[in-house]
């Protein structure tokens, strides 16, 4: 089954430079952060500093046009970051990387590797088709806070990736809700990659290589299809 992912034409309009590309892959294995996983992480956050050369993430040009962004759609991207400069932050901290599972250790070592958003969704809990919009504000967005179940709304022409159920992830990439995320049971999942100018298309394809070559390495036999990134030009 392949998954089917649109942008409607009010985020193409809202970001022309958008380009993304997805992973779709079955018969995963996933499990608890292993030593390989974090080894993985360390060794991105390396990469990223040599990336920066002494700057902060938001000093990057991509990751300065996604504040560029977030600000055009209504959020306050010194508030809520785009998860790969969130995830930058947190690498160039004494606290370093969270370690969350292998799958999602994967993602993120790639993310914080090439400096692109990524974020990955269990196939088997997307109700329907998965679709980039902007919100009426009316849409579900079913989370947990402080330990208990809460349904949020987005912002009225806020960015969001929806399923027929509703709201995936808010704000682009800013928070992914709990409904899809990839936990240890996944065995299938999607696997998408954004960026925007000035980043070059060719570096998306070489991030979603490097991801899918992970996720073969630590999955033998896993089914794993990479998309052609698609440009939003």
């Amino acid at each position: 089954m392949t998954l089917t992912l649109t942008v409607s034409d009010d985020v193409r309009a809202l970001a022309p430079g958008f380009t993304h590309s997805a992973i779709e892959a079955h018969g995963l294995v996933n499990g608890p952060s292993s030593d390989a996983s974090s080894a993985l992480l360390d060794d991105a956050a390396r990469r990223l500093a040599v990336r920066l050369d002494g700057r902060a993430p938001h000093e990057d040009p991509h990751m300065a046009a996604w504040r560029e962004t977030y600000t055009a759609f209504g959020s306050k991207p010194s508030r809520t970051r785009n998860s790969a400069e969130a995830l930058a932050k947190r690498a160039l901290s004494e606290a370093g990387l969270p370690r969350i599972n292998l799958l999602v250790d994967l993602y993120n070592a790639v993310s914080v590797a090439h400096l692109i958003p990524v974020g990955g969704e269990d196939i088997d809990r997307v109700e329907g088709g998965m679709r980039l919009i902007r919100a009426t504000g009316e849409e579900d967005f079913a989370t947990v806070v402080g330990g208990e179940e809460s349904v949020e709304h987005p912002d009225a022409g806020e960015v969001v990736w929806r399923d027929d159920a509703g709201v995936t992830c808010r704000r682009w990439n800013w928070r992914q809700g709990p409904r899809t995320r990839l936990t240890e049971q996944t065995t299938s999942g999607i696997f998408l990659l954004e960026s925007l100018a000035p980043m070059p298309v060719a570096e998306v394809a070489a991030a979603a290589a490097e991801l899918a070559e992970l996720l073969a390495k630590f999955s033998p036999g896993a089914d794993i299809a990479v998309r052609a990134p698609e440009s939003s030009a």
